[in-house]
């Protein structure tokens, strides 16, 4: 999958204050397996996923994993 790398922009991790930073995410949807750089806590592993990648690239995959 390929969906386009978040900025972190100096975001704050919400749960615990540390910065975040971009690590490779693994995905599991209907027995497929994805990773994605996104913005993450290196301390607790909190992952940002935009709103516009949750209703865009994310949902595009998803329709289109369902419809096979």
């Amino acid at each position: 999958m390929n969906l386009p790398m978040e900025e972190p922009q100096d975001w704050i991790c919400t749960a615990c204050g540390c910065t975040l930073d971009i690590v490779k995410v693994g995905f599991t949807y209907m027995k497929g397996n994805f990773e994605v750089d996104l913005p993450a806590c290196a301390s607790c592993g909190l992952v940002l996923i935009s709103e516009e990648l949750a209703n865009g690239k994310m949902a595009d995959a998803e329709r289109i994993l369902e419809d096979k």
